[in-house]
């Protein structure tokens, strides 16, 4: 189809008589960012390399950008960008030299300079990466990953080790991307980073996909329900529920007090980890 970036159907890896990966079917849309979640060993990793070219399936059919990563081409990888989990090697070039480099490689790269303010690295743009801060060196892999104008990006664990306020700006980084029309195929453990750039999820585990959906979607379907807690008698109580607001009409009827007020009332939503945990909590470790 025009608007899927990649097609899978069926897709089955195994180490000897174990399945990594066991039947899986999946649709990744053009344009949109897609996060690929699961424990460690779920085969979520082995089914990435074998989206990218790097790892060869035992069955099934897949299509990235409309052609078989079992067979690569020049071309075909001229179209993909790779942003790996380990940073930039630390070596004596600078952040300018480097994506030169890279970018040599292409046969139509981006403007450095434009790469440069793009990830937010124009003002050390001479300095040598084996200088710069974790974070800085993270831009820059993300810079090598987008210099030869990739149409899909991969971005494995990209902000492992980043504080809150660093991994909050990175993200700001990878909405632009977005916003350039880029496919991004993205995992990470963190599932708050997850909700917020995503498009849509998809859960792993077994090597089986066990759920698919927006971040939102699959908040509301974890079947958690709302929890609701209030403090009765000097005790703290709560309460699961579907539909809170009924739930705390009642309560107030019942519990209020004189002021019409509901002693250490709050409402808490399910998040995506309370649904991803339900989802995967059972597993234990899995497959590779």
């Amino acid at each position: 189809m025009t608007d899927t970036a990649v097609s899978i159907r069926g897709l089955r890896k195994e180490y000897g008589r174990k399945p990594a990966v066991d039947g899986l079917d999946l649709d990744i849309h053009i344009g949109e960012c897609f996060a690929l979640l699961g424990p460690n060993g779920a085969g979520k990793t082995t089914t990435i390399e074998i989206l990218e070219g790097y790892r060869k399936r035992t069955s099934g059919e897949v299509f990235v950008l409309g052609h078989d990563p079992a067979h690569p081409t020049r071309d075909w990888r001229e179209r993909i960008g790779i942003v790996l989990q380990s940073s930039a090697d630390e070596t004596p070039i600078t952040a300018r030299e480097y994506i030169d480099h890279i970018g040599s490689f292409y046969p139509n790269p981006q403007d450095t300079d434009s790469i440069l303010q793009a990830v937010g690295l124009d003002e050390i743009a001479d300095r040598r990466s084996k200088t710069m801060s974790g974070g800085e060196r993270r831009r820059l892999d993300v810079a090598l990953g987008i210099v030869g104008r990739p149409d899909l990006l991969f971005l494995d664990e990209p902000t492992t080790g980043f504080d809150p306020e660093a991994r909050r700006t990175f993200w700001k980084l990878i909405d632009r991307l977005k916003d350039d029309g880029i496919t991004i195929i993205l995992t990470t453990h963190y599932l708050e980073e997850a909700d917020y750039l995503a498009d849509r999820v998809g859960v792993i585990t077994q090597g089986r996909l066990v759920a698919l959906d927006t971040p939102r979607g699959l908040r509301e379907s974890g079947g958690a329900g709302a929890i609701v807690s209030w403090e009765q008698g000097g005790k703290k109580r709560e309460k699961k529920t579907p539909k809170p607001t009924a739930f705390i009409r009642d309560l107030i009827e019942k519990h209020a007090g004189t002021d019409g007020e509901v002693p250490g009332l709050a409402v808490r939503r399910p998040t995506l980890e309370d649904t991803y945990l339900e989802l995967v909590g059972h597993n234990g470790k899995d497959a590779s």
